[in-house]
């Protein structure tokens, strides 16, 4: 018994076989391929030191440690000597 374009049955069914086969290598190729793609912590245990450095140098410009340090380094070179204090009050000699 043929089909209107010509095909038997048997015909698609060896069809639909070649095209099951196909699609599950094409899945188990992706299935081997994700292992090595999604594989995070061992390229973070790879890259231990450098990942640390970086988190610690993303969390300190987060925080405010660039501007909180220069502020700090240029508040000190501009002061003087403390000759008394009163209180919050300061006497400062500046040369």
């Amino acid at each position: 018994m043929g089909t209107r374009n010509g095909r038997s049955a048997e015909d698609v069914r060896r069809d639909i076989a070649a095209e099951r086969d196909q699609l599950a290598s094409a899945v188990e190729d992706l299935r081997s391929g994700l292992g090595e793609a999604t594989d995070v912590a061992g390229k973070l245990r790879a890259n231990l030191p450098v990942a640390a450095a970086g988190a610690m140098s993303a969390g300190f410009v987060l925080a405010g440690g660039i501007g909180a340090t220069m502020r700090y380094l240029a508040r000190r070179g501009r002061e003087g000597d403390e000759k008394a204090r009163f209180g919050p009050f300061k006497l400062i000699g500046r040369s």
